[in-house]
C-alpha cells in the first residue's frame, strides 16, 4: 500500500513537544525555586527562634544573677556583723541595724536569719526580738552543718511555716564559721518564688510556651505557665529533656514533651556559677505559625501559576494541533487528486525527483510504470463521465492496493494515464507488481450492459548503477514502453529494455 501523500506534508510535533517540555520544565523550576525558598525560611524562622530563645535565658540568666548576688551580699554582711564582738554592747536597735543593713535591697524577699549552730533563730531581720523557731531539720542548715565547704547554697522550694503565708520560697544560705573553722551556725535568706513567676509573666513567649527554673539535681523551681499541678519541688531529673539538659548544661534542642507530647524548642543555659538552670521551651506550632501561614500563601499562589502556566500550554497546544490538522488537510489537498484518492502530478515530480537523488547516492535500483487505461475514450462514450470518473477511481483503487512498501507511490499522471515510483525495484520485481496490477484490473467486474473489460497496459523503465540516463531520460523510456504495450494489443506489460 502506498503512503498517504498527505503524510509527506505532515507538520512535525517537535514543537509542540518542546513547548510542553518546556512548560513542564518552567514549572518544575518554579516549585523547585519555591520549595528551596520555604525550606530556607523554614530554617531561618528556626534560627529567629533560637535567638530569640538564648536572648530570653541570657535576660533571666542575668537579672537571676544579679538578685541571687544581692541576697548573698546580705547575707556576707550579716555573717560579716555577726562575727562583730563590739556589738555585745550595744543597744537592740543598733545591733539590729547593723545586723541587717544590706538586706533592704532584695526584692521578694522573705525573712534573713542568723541561726546558731543547733538551728535556732538568735536574729530575724522581721523582727527585733526574734521568735523562737529552729530550723536544724531544713535542707540548708543540714548542708552546712555537714560539709564546710559549700559555699553559697541554695535550698529546694518550701513553704514558711506559718500558716499567714502560703507562697513557695528558696533559701540562700551560708555558713558562719568561727576562727578555728567549727561550725557556729547559718545565715539564711528566703525568696519568695513570686519574683520568678513575675519576671517569667513579664517576658512575652506565647500560650504554649514555658520558662522553668531547675536546681543542678532537676528539681523544678519554677515555671510560668505551669503545664501541671503541683509542679513545684518536683523532680523532673528522670524525664528524657530534663535529663538531656542536666547533662550538657547549655545549648538547645528540639524534643517532645513528655507532659503534653508537644513539640518545643528548648533553650537553656546555667546561671553563672550558680547551681541553677534555666530552660526556655518555645512551642514549634507558634515558632512555625507564621511560617505555615505564608507558606501556605506562597504555596496556593504558586500552584495556582503552575496550574494556569500548564493550562495556557494545553490551550496552545490544542490550537497548535488543530493548526496541524488543518494544514493537513490543506496538504492533502494539494498533494492528492480530488477524483482518484491518490498523489497528484506535482507529488510525483516531487517523489521521483526525491527517489531520484536518493538512487545516485545509494546505487539501488529505481523502476517507473507508466500505466494508461485502455480504451477510456471508448468507455467514457458509452458510461458517461460519471461512468468513466468511477472507472479511473476502480483502477486507481487497484493500483494503490497492489504496491505494499511505504516508500513506493502511485500517482495520477493526467487523464486516464497512472504512474507507480518504485524505490530499490529492478525490472523483474517491477514486473512483478506490473503484472499483479494488469491483472486485477483485467479481472475487476465489468460494468452492466458492457461486454469488455477494462484493461491497462504498462509501460515499465528502471534506472540502475550500469544506466547512467538522465531522469528525464527514465520518463521517455518508460512512456516509450507504454506507448509499445499499446501499439501491440493493449493489456500488456512492455519492459523499455526490450526496445533497446
Amino acid at each position: 500500500m502506498s503512503p498517504n501523500p498527505a503524510r509527506l506534508h505532515r507538520p512535525t510535533r517537535r514543537p509542540e513537544f518542546l513547548l510542553v517540555l518546556g512548560s513542564c520544565l518552567t514549572v518544575l523550576l518554579i516549585m523547585a525555586i519555591v520549595t528551596v525558598l520555604l525550606i530556607r525560611e523554614h530554617a531561618n524562622a528556626y534560627e529567629a527562634a533560637k535567638r530569640t530563645a538564648n536572648n530570653i535565658t541570657q535576660l533571666i540568666d542575668a537579672d537571676v544573677l544579679r538578685n541571687v548576688e544581692l541576697y548573698d551580699l546580705s547575707l556576707k554582711g550579716l555573717i560579716a556583723a555577726a562575727e562583730r564582738s563590739d556589738l555585745e554592747d550595744v543597744s537592740a536597735n543598733i545591733r539590729h541595724l547593723i545586723l541587717f543593713d544590706r538586706a533592704t535591697a532584695a526584692p521578694y524577699k522573705g525573712d534573713i536569719l542568723l541561726l546558731d549552730k543547733a538551728g535556732d533563730v538568735i536574729a530575724d531581720s522581721s523582727l527585733l526580738t526574734p521568735k523562737p523557731g529552729n530550723f536544724a531539720d531544713r535542707d540548708y542548715f543540714l548542708a552546712h552543718q555537714q560539709n564546710p565547704d559549700v559555699g553559697l547554697f541554695i535550698s529546694r522550694p518550701f513553704m514558711a511555716r506559718c500558716i499567714c503565708d502560703d507562697q513557695w520560697r528558696i533559701a540562700f544560705s551560708r555558713r558562719v564559721s568561727g576562727p578555728d573553722g567549727r561550725f557556729l551556725g547559718v545565715a539564711v535568706a528566703s525568696m519568695r518564688l513570686s519574683y520568678f513567676q513575675q519576671l517569667f509573666r513579664s517576658l512575652n513567649i506565647g500560650s504554649d510556651s514555658t520558662i522553668n527554673l531547675l536546681n543542678q539535681q532537676g528539681i523544678l523551681l519554677a515555671q510560668q505557665p505551669l503545664l501541671e499541678r503541683d509542679m513545684i519541688d518536683k523532680d523532673l531529673s528522670l524525664r528524657p529533656n530534663v535529663s538531656r539538659m542536666l547533662r550538657e548544661r547549655d545549648g538547645s534542642f528540639r524534643g517532645i514533651s513528655s507532659v503534653d507530647n508537644r513539640e518545643r524548642l528548648y533553650s537553656f543555659s546555667t546561671v553563672g556559677e550558680l547551681p541553677l538552670m534555666v530552660a526556655v521551651a518555645l512551642s514549634t506550632n507558634e515558632i512555625f505559625a507564621p511560617w505555615k501561614r505564608a507558606a501556605l500563601l506562597i504555596s496556593g499562589a504558586t500552584g495556582i501559576l503552575c496550574i494556569g502556566l500548564l493550562w495556557l500550554t494545553w490551550m496552545l497546544c490544542m490550537e497548535l494541533r488543530r493548526r496541524h490538522r488543518a494544514e493537513q488537510v490543506l496538504s492533502d489537498l494539494a498533494a492528492t487528486d480530488a477524483l482518484t484518492g491518490v498523489a497528484n502530478r506535482r507529488t510525483l515530480d516531487e517523489r521521483l525527483r526525491l527517489e531520484w537523488d536518493r538512487a545516485q547516492r545509494s546505487s539501488e535500483p529505481l523502476t517507473l510504470l507508466m500505466i494508461d487505461v485502455d480504451h477510456f475514450k471508448a468507455f467514457n462514450d458509452r458510461h458517461g463521465h460519471q461512468g468513466g470518473d468511477e472507472a479511473l477511481r476502480t483502477v486507481a483503487n487497484v493500483i494503490d492496493s497492489n504496491i505494499r512498501r511505504p516508500a513506493d507511490l502511485a500517482a495520477r499522471y493526467g487523464g486516464e494515464e497512472f504512474a507507480v515510483v518504485l524505490p530499490h525495484t529492478d525490472s523483474k520485481g517491477a514486473w512483478v507488481i506490473a503484472e499483479h496490477i494488469r491483472s486485477s484490473v483485467e479481472y475487476l467486474p465489468r460494468v452492466a450492459g458492457d461486454t469488455m473489460p477494462v484493461t491497462v497496459s504498462i509501460g515499465l523503465s528502471t534506472w540502475d548503477k550500469n544506466n547512467r540516463t538522465p531522469l528525464e531520460e527514465l520518463l521517455l523510456s518508460a512512456d516509450r514502453a507504454l506507448y509499445e504495450a499499446k501499439h501491440s494489443g493493449r493489456n500488456r506489460i512492455v519492459d523499455a529494455k526490450s526496445l533497446a
